[in-house]
């Protein structure tokens, strides 16, 4: 591999901290921060309840990580709050018809890669539903729609984060049992993939390789286990493995205490990651708070109780690796 350009190293040191560790709070969520406001309010949210929302967070959280996913929609307003850290703007339009379960991937209008770099960002994220039993066709549009982002990227010398979630194909349901058994093939196979040079990530987004509901012995596991304590962690080592890149974890919508209980089984068993960007697990619980008691209250949540949620993940991060001690990234930088 070639030498590392200089503005995919800059955008990388931009959103890591002084250790190379990105520890990064995700609020680029559109979709299921409306439905989180739905449930609330009963309706949907205006446009600037959302835009107030994210501002919030982006002011009080980055106070204590190295930087902030947001996205074009709704977030661009709280970019001008994030204390001087690193930013990363969302590339993908939000939104999936139940009608159309292949989950097809566009980007938001009006945007490309250089002008989220001339917005401001540091990185270019993107999200992509795959799931590597789905039909071929499928596949090869979402592949084809990295590789032109991934082109982009290049283009104008940006960093590219790369997330993939997997979704059920075969009908048996994403919180099922079934599915917990097929998805670290999912997740497995979906790195092989976009590990590829071919799609120009230079860092990859993942979900960890396992239903953490379905192993024996963690605290959130009501049902019959589907993995042994010692399997989970070697399915973890499995993914990690299975790439070159920094990695950083996604928290997947579980409660703070699930996120960290994950990421600490990761840490304690010596998974190389990079760090986390984690979304709804931080900050999730301050929408009801906002909804019914204001944005003088939900700052003062996110003040407390949010940004002790970011300084739990980064007590678990002590064992996360710098982004350069990445097998792809040594000697290139």
């Amino acid at each position: 591999m070639s030498a590392l350009t200089p503005g995919k190293v800059a955008g990388l040191n931009a959103v890591a901290d002084e250790r190379g560790v990105i520890a990064a709070v995700a609020m680029d969520q559109r979709g299921y921060l409306k439905q989180m406001f739905v449930r609330e309010l009963g309706h949907d949210p205006s446009d600037a309840q959302m835009s107030e929302f994210k501002e919030v967070v982006a002011r009080n959280l980055t106070r204590h990580c190295s930087s902030i996913l947001l996205d074009v929609e709704y977030g661009l307003n709280a970019t001008r709050e994030i204390n001087g850290k690193g930013l990363l703007l969302a590339y993908e339009k939000a939104g999936y018809s139940p009608d159309k379960p292949e989950k097809l991937p566009t980007a938001t209008e009006g945007w490309s890669a250089l002008r989220i770099k001339e917005a401001g960002a540091n990185a270019v994220k993107i999200l992509v539903f795959y799931n590597p039993f789905e039909k071929e066709w499928v596949n090869n549009q979402k592949k084809a729609w990295v590789e032109r982002i991934g082109a982009e990227c290049r283009a104008v010398d940006i960093p590219l984060f790369l997330e993939f979630l997997g979704y059920d194909v075969h009908g048996v349901g994403e919180g099922s049992a079934e599915y917990a058994k097929l998805k670290p093939e999912i997740v497995i196979r979906s790195i092989e993939e976009f590990t590829k040079e071919r799609y120009g990530a230079d860092v990859l987004k993942l979900e960890v390789p396992i239903q953490m509901n379905y192993v024996e012995g963690a605290s959130c596991c009501k049902e019959q286990p589907v993995y042994t304590h010692e399997e989970a962690i070697q399915l973890f080592h499995k993914a990690a493995n299975t790439t070159d890149l920094p990695i950083v974890y996604l928290s997947a919508g579980v409660t703070s205490e699930v996120f960290v209980e994950t990421l600490q089984m990761a840490a304690d068993s010596g998974v190389a990651f990079h760090g986390i960007l984690g979304g709804r697990a931080i900050w999730q619980d301050g929408v009801p708070i906002y909804v019914k008691s204001g944005v003088g209250a939900l700052e003062e949540w996110m003040r407390t109780t949010g940004a002790q949620n970011v300084e739990d993940v980064k007590k678990v991060l002590q064992k996360a690796r710098s982004w350069k001690e990445a097998r792809s990234m040594q000697g290139r930088v």
